[in-house]
C-alpha cells in the first residue's frame, strides 16, 4: 500500500489495463457464466452497501430475498419451499449435505454421488467428514441406478442427483432417485447449479424438482443462465425443519443460516430485479435461442464429420473431436475459450446467452481451419 495514495485517474487507468486482459465473453465458450443483464447490474449497484449479514439493518433487502426465494420454488415445483441466497452451487452443496449429516446420528456417514458430480461434493465431503461414494454412470452419461443401489447401506444419509451435469449437460433420472430416497428414507439433494434455470423451460418436461416427493432440497445459480450478477447461487429445501438445521445463534437480533457471515444483498437484488423484468416468457425466449445455437453448433459440427459425443439435452454440446489437445491449444492462440470433458476427451462447448450466431459461425470457421491444419 503506498504511504499517500495514488490519484483517482491513475487507479481507474490502471483498473482498465487489467480488465483488457480479461476474456471477452463475445469469444467464451467454456463458461457457465454469462453476462449480466444490464438491469441487473443496476440493480446491483444500487445495493452495494447492504449486508444481509445483518437482516435487521436491511429488512428491505430481506424480503427481496424472500421474494426470490418464492420466484425460484414457484419454478421448481412449489409454493412452501424453504432457503436463502448463497454465494453459488459450491456454497449451495455443502449447506445441503450438511442438513442430510446434522440430520442422521449415523457415525460414519457416507453420501452416494454420480461420477459426474462437480467437485464442490469433494470439498464438502472433506468439510463435513463424509465418506463420498461415486456411483458409475450409463451410456447416456446419467448416473446408474443399479449402482446407487449397490452403494448404500445403513449409513447411507444422502443421494444426489445432478439435473445439468458440468461435462455433457446431463439430466440424472431424477424421479427413478426419488423413489429410492422415499422408499429408503433417505435426503436427496438436487444440483441443478446449472440446469434448473434452463429445464423448467424446455419443450420436454423432465421432472427434477420439488414435485418429486423424494426431493429434499435444491441448488440453483441465478448467476449461470438467469443472468443475475456474480456471486448469485441459491439454496432451496422442500421443509422449514430443514433449514432450521443451518440455524446458529449470534450477537445480533437474528440468527444465521448462511456459510458465510457477510453476505452481499447487492446480488439479490440483482437477482430480484432481472427476475421481475424477464418473467418466465423473457427466460423462455434466452433458453430457446441458447438452445437453437446448440442445434447450430451440432449442424456445423456434422458437416464437419464430427460427432457429437451423445445428443445435446441442454445447452452443452461435447465434440469427439481427433488430435483435441493440438486442436485446443491452436483454438486458443486464436483466442477462442474452450474446455473438454475428462472421460471421454472431447471439446466441449456452452451456449451461454452471450454466444451469438456470428461469433458461433467464427469459432467454427476457425475450428475448421485447426482440423485441416492438424490432419
Amino acid at each position: 500500500m503506498d504511504e499517500n495514495g495514488v490519484a483517482e485517474g491513475e487507479v481507474l487507468d490502471f483498473l482498465c489495463q487489467a480488465r483488457e486482459r480479461d476474456a471477452s465473453f463475445d469469444r467464451v465458450f467454456s463458461s457457465m457464466c454469462t453476462r449480466p443483464h444490464p438491469l441487473a447490474i443496476k440493480a446491483h449497484q444500487k445495493f452495494i452497501e447492504t449486508n444481509l449479514g445483518d437482516p435487521h439493518l436491511f429488512p428491505g433487502t430481506k424480503e427481496l430475498e424472500d421474494s426470490v426465494i418464492a420466484m425460484l420454488a414457484s419454478l421448481l415445483g412449489t409454493q412452501n419451499a424453504s432457503g436463502y441466497i448463497t454465494t453459488g452451487g459450491t456454497e449451495s452443496n455443502i449447506q445441503a449435505l450438511r442438513v442430510a449429516r446434522n440430520l442422521s446420528s449415523e457415525r460414519n456417514p457416507n453420501v452416494i454421488v454420480p461420477a459426474s458430480a462437480h467437485f464442490s461434493f469433494e470439498k464438502a465431503a472433506s468439510i463435513l467428514g463424509l465418506e463420498l461414494r461415486k456411483a458409475s454412470l450409463d451410456k447416456r452419461y446419467r448416473v446408474d441406478i443399479t449402482s446407487v443401489e449397490n452403494l448404500i447401506d445403513e449409513n447411507t444419509i444422502a443421494l444426489v442427483g445432478i439435473a445439468g451435469t458440468t461435462e455433457y449437460g446431463q439430466i440424472d433420472p431424477i424421479e427413478q432417485l426419488s423413489h429410492i430416497a422415499s422408499s429408503e428414507d433417505i435426503f436427496l439433494h438436487v444440483d441443478a447449479a446449472f440446469g434448473g434455470l434452463i429445464i423448467p423451460f424446455l419443450e420436454e418436461d423432465h421432472k427434477f424438482d420439488f414435485r418429486l416427493d423424494g426431493v429434499s432440497s435444491i441448488t440453483v445459480d441465478p448467476h449461470k443462465m438467469g443472468a443475475s450478477t456474480i456471486p448469485s447461487g441459491g439454496l432451496l429445501f422442500r421443509r422449514r425443519e430443514h433449514l432450521d438445521q443451518l440455524m446458529i445463534s449470534t450477537y445480533m437480533k437474528e440468527k444465521q443460516h448462511s456459510l458465510t457471515g457477510t453476505r452481499s444483498g447487492a446480488s439479490i437484488a440483482a437477482t430480484y430485479a432481472v427476475f421481475k423484468h424477464l418473467g418466465r416468457r423473457g427466460y423462455k425466449r434466452i433458453v430457446d435461442r441458447c438452445m437453437r445455437l446448440t442445434k447450430i453448433a451440432e449442424k456445423r459440427a456434422r458437416s464437419l464429420d464430427i460427432d457429437p459425443v451423445i445428443k445435446p439435452v441442454l445447452n452443452i454440446i461435447a465434440l469427439s473431436v481427433q488430435n483435441l489437445d493440438e486442436v485446443v491449444s491452436k483454438l486458443e492462440k486464436r483466442n477462442w475459450y474452450v474446455s473438454t470433458t475428462i472421460k471421454p476427451k472431447a471439446l466441449r462447448l456452452i451456449m451461454m446467452p452471450h454466444i451469438t450466431e456470428e461469433s458461433l459461425r467464427s469459432f467454427f470457421d476457425d475450428l475448421e481451419e485447426v482440423i485441416s491444419y492438424v490432419r
